[in-house]
């Protein structure tokens, strides 16, 4: 159904414009004269922006396992996931799907349960869904299923993650967080410490086994990043192996490292509305300001992206109408999306329509590919 949306301030190519969009399966219209609209929305004193570009969401996990130990089915999950979304605007989304050496949530049957229900279920989703699988480098033995994924073209981002370092201190320091590591996995303290000893025992078989995967992946054209890089030289090892995007470095001179090559780098859109990293990392809305980030992304917090870009635009980091291409253009163009992230003429519809308030940025209704997907006023849409 092709609807016509009508009296909002639209993000167009040179700012926020007074303008009525076109909204369709077969993409936008920017010169609508309202023929084919069998509805209107009013969208009066709405902002209307592009649909956002999530590169790495993993709050998906808590749907799978609302408490440790707790799971429900995969595909339960992944649609109220999709609710989730669209209701906070997201209208593409990378589940960042971890497969790990660990058992569990995070383990390789659930990473093949959850790419499968994915393909199974894309047709019944509304936003445009793809795996990023996030590669534990210490997952030795899973480099010929990691493998037998990217021939078979079921990835569209390989993060290479890894954890061990801090795992392996984890387990004779922070106890606490060492308990929720296991109750994730499913073993019992002595039997994860084991599997911690024996992986952590075979680490001189980790470069080798990286440097096979990112040539099957670069020889397949996968979108490659690298994961919580330590340094300038750790990102220039993976820029080597084909890594073209720095996802959450951990220092400003990582990320001036990566944006000096011309490589995007992501940080996450959570650390912008807490006002900075849980960890430790640098400050992501710092990193905003001093031109180093290119990519916001939910991360562990769908709700976040939007309102990060808005707390950006409040506190006079970055305007609004520039802030949102770190959450839709830029993210697209990373990934390889040419059809979105921005309102341009015959690109997908896919549109978040935003009302503007002291507490935020208020989602009222998203639009992916073409579709109403969410709305929460109705009395807004009239027959035309």
């Amino acid at each position: 159904m092709t609807i016509l949306i009508q009296g909002g301030s639209a993000l167009l190519e040179n700012g926020f414009e007074p303008a009525d969009v076109l909204a369709s399966r077969e993409g936008l219209s920017l010169e609508p004269r309202g023929l084919g609209a069998r509805l209107r929305f009013d969208a009066a004193g709405l902002l209307v922006l592009p649909g956002m570009v999530d590169i790495h969401g993993d709050a998906f996990e808590r749907q799978i396992m609302p408490r440790p130990g707790v799971g429900f089915p995969v595909s339960m999950a992944l649609l109220d996931t999709d609710r989730q979304l669209v209701a906070n605007g997201i209208t593409t989304a990378c589940h960042g799907v971890t497969c790990s050496w660990e058992p569990g949530l995070r383990g390789q049957e659930n990473a093949n349960a959850l790419i499968e229900a994915v393909e199974q279920l894309r047709p019944d989703l509304m936003a445009d869904t793809h795996i990023h699988l996030r590669h534990e480098t210490f997952n030795l033995d899973g480099e010929a299923m990691l493998a037998g994924w990217i021939a078979g073209g079921r990835l569209k981002v390989l993060a290479f993650n890894d954890h061990m370092e801090g795992i392996v201190k984890t387990t004779t320091g922070k106890k606490s967080k060492l308990g929720r590591m296991v109750e994730r996995s499913g073993l019992d303290e002595a039997a994860f410490v084991t599997l911690v000893d024996a992986l952590w025992a075979r680490r001189d078989e980790v470069a080798g086994s990286v440097r096979r995967i990112a040539g099957m992946a670069r020889d397949a054209g996968l979108i490659m990043l690298s994961h919580d890089d330590r340094s300038p030289a750790e990102r220039q090892a993976y820029r080597a192996l084909g890594c073209a995007i720095a996802e959450f470095p951990m220092t400003g001179d990582t990320a001036e490292e990566a944006v000096r090559a011309g490589e995007a780098t992501v940080f996450g859109a959570p650390n912008v509305v807490r006002g900075g990293s849980h960890t430790g990392c640098p400050a992501a809305a710092e990193m905003v300001a001093k031109g180093l980030a290119t990519i916001l992304a939910s991360d562990y917090y769908y709700p976040a992206m939007a309102q990060a870009v808005w707390r950006l635009d409040r506190e006079g980091t970055l305007p609004l109408a520039e802030g949102w291409a770190l959450v839709s253009r830029n993210p697209a163009r990373h990934l390889g999306f040419t059809d979105r992230g921005s309102l341009a003429e015959g690109l997908r519809a896919d549109l978040v329509l935003a009302e503007p308030s002291a507490r935020g940025l208020r989602i009222v209704a998203t639009f992916a590919g073409g579709r109403l997907a969410f709305c929460t006023d109705a009395h807004r849409i009239r027959a035309n």
